[in-house]
């Protein structure tokens, strides 16, 4: 497995791409970390922390703020209250009933905590059963989202690539089940609208490709049959 490596996205924010399955299919997990202006640092679907991620991390700044953007991004916060126990750990809605053995600081849906209001803003994207929130960093003009944007096309894994094909998922956030997902159209389509407000070009999905450019019409394309 390869080391460890927080790697510059854009400035102030850093993103650590990991390996991962889902049901056996390699689809990949990312975290990115954002360096709050008031200092401190605000860390999105955390992944293993190692030895070598904590120093890298702590080399950034004090770690402030942990969110699990959604009920499939839950795995590793455990260790992150051990190592930050001094940090605010926010979950997206119902996780704090998936996971009650994890000590919640608060649930976080569409308003942002004063941890970080200063920095982003956030929809919580409902009516998608994964009970997703996703984040738009104003000052960077960039958008974080978890399993909403999925994207197994450009995987380097051959059985990831079969997968995606099999799934119709050709691009960020297509596929044939994706309309299986969403439990509401029209409530999905008044909240993707809202991200759609946002001024973002660059988007970081936790699983695919990062998108340094092209992620509002990226997701625009996603859910237009909404």
């Amino acid at each position: 497995m390869p080391p460890a490596v927080l790697t510059p996205f854009v400035d102030e924010v850093w993103i650590d791409t990991r390996e991962a399955k889902f049901f056996g299919v390699p689809c990949g997990s990312r975290m990115t970390v954002v360096r709050l202006a008031a200092g401190g640092l605000f860390v999105h679907s955390p992944v293993g922390l190692d030895a070598e991620t904590r120093a890298q991390v702590d080399a950034l700044g004090e770690v402030r703020a942990v969110v699990a953007p959604s009920l499939f991004h839950h795995l590793h916060v455990g260790a992150w209250m051990a190592a930050y126990p001094k940090a605010h750990f926010a979950a997206c809605p119902g996780l704090e009933w998936k996971r009650p053995d994890l000590a919640w600081n608060s649930v976080t849906a569409d308003q942002p905590h004063p941890i970080w209001a200063a920095d982003l803003e956030q929809v919580y994207f409902s009516a998608r059963r994964e009970n997703e929130v996703d984040f738009y960093l104003p000052r960077r003009r960039l958008l974080l989202c978890a399993d909403a944007m999925l994207n197994l096309s450009t995987h380097p894994a051959r059985s990831a690539r079969l997968a995606a094909r099999l799934m119709g998922n050709s691009a960020p956030g297509v596929g044939h089940l994706e309309p299986l997902m969403v439990r509401d159209r029209k409530v999905a389509r008044r909240q993707v609208d809202r991200m759609l407000a946002w001024d973002f070009d660059p988007a970081v999905l936790s699983h695919g490709a990062v998108l340094p450019e092209g992620g509002h019409a990226a997701l625009r394309h996603a859910y237009a049959w909404l």
